[in-house]
């Protein structure tokens, strides 16, 4: 694969769009801590995989905005609770995206020589590890009424489970449900047990969502959003991790 710039990738903050406000990402990275199984008998490093971890730093501007609070605000806040990152390569529907439950650590500001103030943040992993999937949105998809999204090809169908990632980052109306719907066809579509997020009455909104180690995700997966008392409009990214093996918790 080519080597491509980041333009036109998007960041999503605890259901806050912080996209216009981000320099530069430093760091996506993760996976699981490399244990140390070398024993006497052996002539070179044995290692198994240990507990998974990840974090997302990221480079934000100065961007004060007093009245309805922008990027600033919110992370200059320190907030001590859990935040749900999602950032978006691209903002095409089925580009890659990486989500992360996380704890914000820091807010570093630097200044340039030409007055220029940026803040350095790292988001470190609390719970999960990094957790890249693909987008069943284009980036940001906003709906004004109940709609079924388009399908995206994810090959084959898979009984491994899966995780779903979800920012609200505006919302009118009385309620709207995001659920994910599978098919075998890309044509006939039906409700994922267990993959539908909290119903939302309110934005900004994130949430994290995960089906057993065993549930089926047939080949073909989309976004819908469904209203029992009435969805004006509503703004909000889905990125869904399908996976492609046996997950093993001990």
């Amino acid at each position: 694969m080519a080597k491509t710039g980041g333009l036109g990738d998007n960041l999503y903050i605890a259901g806050f769009d912080a996209s216009g406000d981000i320099q530069q990402l430093g760091s996506i990275s993760g996976g699981p801590a490399l244990l140390n199984f070398t024993s006497i008998d052996k002539s070179a490093y044995v290692r198994q995989g240990g507990l998974r971890s990840g974090q997302i730093e990221y480079t934000a501007f100065f961007n004060h905005v007093a009245v309805t609070g922008g990027t600033h605000e919110k992370l200059a806040a320190l907030p001590t609770t859990d935040q749900i990152l999602t950032y978006c390569r691209g903002t095409t529907l089925g580009d890659p995206a990486a989500s992360l439950v996380s704890k914000q650590i820091n807010y570093d500001p630097t200044r340039g020589d030409d007055g220029m103030l940026t803040f350095g943040v790292s988001a470190q992993s609390n719970g999960y590890g990094i957790e890249w999937g693909r987008q069943l949105t284009a980036g940001l998809r906003t709906d004004t009424a109940a709609t079924n999204g388009t399908g995206i090809d994810t090959a084959a169908s898979a009984s491994f489970g899966g995780q779903a990632y979800l920012h609200v980052t505006a919302f009118t109306g009385t309620d709207v449900t995001v659920k994910i719907q599978d098919s075998a066809d890309n044509v006939s579509f039906a409700d994922v047990a267990g993959f539908a997020f909290t119903q939302v009455t309110a934005a900004p909104a994130s949430e994290r969502i995960a089906l057993g180690n065993t549930a089926t995700l047939r080949r073909y997966l989309r976004a819908v959003t469904v209203t029992t008392g009435g969805v004006t409009s509503v703004t909000f990214s889905v990125n869904v991790i399908k996976n492609e093996v046996a997950n093993v918790v001990f």
